[in-house]
């Protein structure tokens, strides 16, 4: 097993905080507490901080079903979606007041590039490629994402001592109108060719992985390479007898899809002296697979 990484990262999302409040006095004349509280974002993760005044006893109902009287808790949501949390909060006199706020949880993703394992793909069932015989050494290809990502994981016949020169079709706005217009995968205008000897070493490869980007007409095999850097990360690589097995991703941002809402993509695979094409996910001559990328 081999594995090549860069430093994987999250973002902490702080948000302020806009409370609906919904105040109410107790009979008893008891002081009301103030509402006040802050969160912050990972994934589907949510830290809540009471800053609340005024109070000593607490609930939140996290808007999911779920709740907790915990001061400061913290909660995992099930998934993507807008979630209403509301605090409930007393005063040791008997006030009481509560506050709600709004919170939106992106799409997240169970793949996880630096545990050593490549059994978390095992969990997704959609966004999954079967080649047939056309595809020549390639057998599968699964793909997900997240705000920040997207992931591919890939089944074929090779080693990566063989240095196979990796060729992505990115059509990065999901539109035919723009790009590289090619036979190789139908469907889509190519906006960006990722190219290079993608499981090597990148300070050591004879080619390594460039970002070119497409220019002049839609007929014409014309790109212009990029500068760009740490765009894309390889992690846990398995051979298993003859079957390469290997998982990665590439910066949402860096590709400029951070705003797509679906692209479309087609990986063509060539022996390292350019000799020879090895295969091709989706199969020759198809549509480049659709993959939606749905907030």
């Amino acid at each position: 097993m081999m594995k090549y990484m860069k430093t994987k990262y999250f973002i902490l999302l702080f948000l302020p905080v806009l409370l609906l409040f919904n105040s109410c006095k107790k009979d008893q004349g008891g002081t009301t507490p103030t509402i006040n509280f802050s969160i912050a974002i990972s994934g589907d993760t949510v830290r809540f901080t009471n800053l609340s005044i005024d109070a000593n006893s607490f609930n939140w109902d996290f808007g999911d079903g779920d709740s907790s009287k915990e001061e400061n808790p913290t909660h995992i949501y099930p998934g993507k979606g807008k979630y209403v949390p509301t605090l409930y909060a007393k005063s040791s006199s008997g006030g009481s007041a509560n506050g709600s706020t709004v919170i939106n949880i992106s799409k997240t993703s169970p793949i996880l590039l630096n545990d050593n394992t490549l059994s978390d793909w095992d969990t997704l069932s959609v966004n999954v490629y079967n080649s047939t015989a056309a595809g020549g050494n390639f057998i599968m290809g699964k793909f997900d994402y997240d705000a920040n990502k997207i992931y591919f994981y890939f089944e074929m016949k090779s080693k990566v001592a063989d240095g196979n020169i990796f060729d992505f079709y990115l059509d990065t706005d999901n539109s035919s109108s723009t790009g590289l217009l090619t036979s190789a995968f139908t469907g889509g205008g190519y906006d960006e060719l990722l190219e290079g000897q993608l499981l090597l070493n990148q300070s050591t490869a004879a080619i390594p992985l460039v970002v070119y980007s497409h220019t002049g007409a839609q007929a014409d095999f014309s790109f212009n390479a990029l500068s760009l850097t740490d765009f894309f990360t390889i992690g846990t690589i398995v051979q298993d007898g003859d079957t390469l097995k290997f998982e990665g991703s590439f910066d949402r941002s860096k590709l400029s899809i951070s705003n797509s809402t679906a692209i479309r993509l087609g990986i063509i695979a060539t022996k390292s002296d350019w000799s020879a094409t090895l295969g091709s996910l989706p199969d020759p001559n198809t549509d480049s697979y659709l993959l939606n990328l749905p907030n």
